[in-house]
């Protein structure tokens, strides 16, 4: 894991991105088609995590705006993530009041984030977010805990971005983050994973 608990992949990636972004923006379509490759799955598993099956189309209409508006983009790579998550939310939430979704409530039992895990269990809820099941898990946390380890691990955002995002202060969304790992990280490690529950994310009250 990197700084402020972002995978070393995502920032691996973040200069090329900026890279591509940059050549993009000049009207390089093959650079745009790079940027798209490397921002897509974890904006698709972001997506999941908000509208489960219909994230496809949600992010083929982020994309659309995305192209649409590319010259108005002002910084580098991890900035394209965070304006990349954040039209990308937008859309979900217009997906989701169009279709009159409204998340099924999850509750979080006090007791379950006060329990200290296994620090191997805990690198094993970061490590496996990018998987079905995992997302699956996800959709069990009420939503500001969900969204907020989805936008850290999945998109890899660090907190002021992910923040900026969901419009919140960054202690607010570390908080929600941390509590959400400590949950994945005990689903991990006893109850599994079952085909029940919500496909889109809980609510966060």
């Amino acid at each position: 894991m990197g700084q402020q608990g972002e995978p070393r992949r995502v920032q691996a990636y973040d200069g090329e991105l900026g890279a591509a972004v940059a050549r993009a923006q000049e009207g390089d379509e093959a650079a745009f088609a790079v940027a798209y490759r490397i921002v897509q799955p974890g904006l698709l598993g972001y997506l999941r995590g908000l509208v489960g099956n219909d994230a496809e189309d949600v992010a083929s209409d982020a994309w659309l705006e995305i192209a649409r508006d590319l010259g108005r983009f002002k910084g580098d790579g991890a900035g394209f993530r965070g304006w990349t998550a954040t039209i990308a939310r937008h859309r979900a939430l217009d997906h989701l009041r169009r279709q009159k979704v409204r998340p099924r409530a999850t509750a979080l039992e006090n007791d379950v984030l006060d329990l200290p895990g296994p620090h191997s269990t805990y690198e094993q809820a970061v490590e496996s977010l990018a998987t079905q099941q995992a997302l699956q898990l996800v959709a069990r946390l009420p939503r500001d805990q969900a969204e907020a380890v989805l936008l850290r691990v999945v998109v890899g955002l660090d907190g002021p971005a992910a923040a900026r995002v969901l419009g919140k202060r960054p202690g607010a969304v570390r908080t929600a983050a941390h509590r959400g790992l400590k949950r994945l990280a005990r689903l991990l490690g006893g109850e599994g994973v079952t085909d029940e529950g919500p496909q889109t994310l809980g609510e966060s009250r």
